[in-house]
């Protein structure tokens, strides 16, 4: 396995361009499953979860064709195959994006239930009572979600107890091919959800309310789109973790490519901590403070403070003056970061959902292991600042949604190695 080596203690400068959303991309991705022409993706993020995910489709038939190493060209009208094997769906959760497509299209699927990340239980029930909803027949057997609907799916009023990203996203790509109207109530509203909307709207898809209480979709009953050409928006986590990279180093520097509406509830939160920073159209500077202040955050569905950059803030809290408080909301096992923070002499003491960081501590490298793909990142943070090398291992997990994070690292005066032939 790779493992990342980092000198820490360097003062960073220069500027960060941001690459497209991993988890924009991949309902996208899977949304090609309802074009009846090649679909082009531009500003495809080169990381593991996406090139996994156009893997798939093709061994479902699709056909792919790379453009170029963040452009790709998807053409589903090949795909003879509707079984989403185990062997690639336990590398990722985001493979249950495919259940909606493929049922709608097909009339049937068999969806291997999904792996992925260890941060807590998401189940696919949310997604399973969707399809019910609207007609579909469904069996739990030997770990596959075998879904059929033979007379296509119809429209239906699909109520979300709890907010599910995934969950609105093969929902709103089911009741595109459904027959008659589908309200889904409660969605999620962030931008990747809005994007696969406004896409959809902008092929001809009778489809309004994203980003509101209650999305409306009129169906085609079967008959496939036409999609035209597809630039995927900026990653606004990738773009918050760099925004960190500045934070926790007190350093002046830029990110580039980003909308900086999607970043609101981040920026907000590095104004308390006492940063001053500058917004343009596309690009955002956050400049050296003359102190970190401890904060109080709790992650909550977009807009809210996203749980997706609350380790992040926890290793920025490391380098705070006072007591910080992080609630954790969505997911009770993203807390494992805790204790490899821990091993680089973070101060941090949890009880339940509640972690309180208290700072300023002076981090000293050590050997550390990742354990999901925020947590990395925040290993990352933490050794910009730490004391002599810090290594982080099983960096897999970051690989999966950070687009070469030692390369974009390093030309803003990170001192940071790949090796491979780890050992540890």
């Amino acid at each position: 396995m790779d493992y990342l080596q980092i000198e820490g203690n360097h003062n960073l400068s220069g500027s960060v361009t941001i690459s497209g959303a991993k988890n924009a991309a991949l309902p996208l991705i899977a949304m090609t499953i309802l074009a009846k022409n090649s679909v082009l993706l531009g500003n495809l993020p080169n990381v593991v979860d996406v090139r996994v995910l156009i893997k798939l489709l093709v061994m479902l038939g699709a056909n792919s064709i790379d453009k170029d190493k963040n452009t790709i060209e998807i053409n589903t009208n090949d795909i003879n195959n509707t079984k989403v094997v185990y062997d690639i769906v336990r590398k990722m959760r985001a493979s249950i994006l495919l259940l909606g497509p493929l049922l709608a299209r097909f009339g049937k699927c068999q969806v291997s239930l999904p792996g992925g990340c260890a941060i807590g239980a998401r189940p696919v029930d949310l997604h399973i009572k969707a399809m019910q909803n609207m007609g579909a027949k469904i069996q739990i057997k030997n770990g596959y979600i075998n879904a059929t609907a033979p007379k296509g799916l119809k429209g239906s009023n699909i109520i979300f107890d709890k907010i599910t990203v995934t969950g609105t996203e093969n929902v709103i790509m089911a009741a595109t091919l459904a027959k008659g109207k589908t309200t889904i109530i409660n969605p999620a509203k962030e931008p990747e959800v809005i994007q696969l909307c406004d896409v959809l709207k902008q092929n001809g898809v009778d489809i309004s309310g994203q980003g509101s209480d209650e999305i409306t979709i009129i169906g085609t009953d079967g008959e496939l789109i036409n999609i035209a050409d597809i630039s995927i928006i900026p990653d606004r986590i990738e773009a918050g973790t760099y925004l960190c990279a500045g934070a926790i180093t007190n350093s002046t520097i830029t990110i580039k490519n980003i909308i900086p509406k999607h970043l609101e509830a981040i920026l907000n939160k590095l104004k308390e901590i006492g940063f001053n920073i500058n917004i343009d159209k596309d690009s955002i500077t956050i400049f050296k403070s003359k102190e970190l202040n401890a904060f109080e955050l709790t992650t909550s569905e977009y807009p809210g403070f996203p749980t997706d950059m609350q380790a992040q803030f926890m290793a920025l809290a490391t380098q705070c003056k006072g007591v910080s408080t992080i609630k954790e909301r969505l997911f009770e096992n993203r807390f494992m970061h805790v204790n490899e923070l821990q091993r680089l002499g973070a101060n941090i003491s949890l009880l339940g959902n509640v972690a309180n960081i208290n700072g300023k501590t002076n981090l000293i490298g050590a050997d550390v292991m990742a354990t999901d793909l925020r947590a990395s990142s925040a290993l990352v943070l933490a050794g910009l600042v730490a004391s002599g090398e810090t290594k982080i291992h099983r960096i897999y997990h970051l690989d999966r949604g950070y687009e070469k994070i030692e390369d974009k690292l390093s030309k803003i005066g990170v001192h940071i190695k790949r090796f491979k032939n780890d050992r540890v």
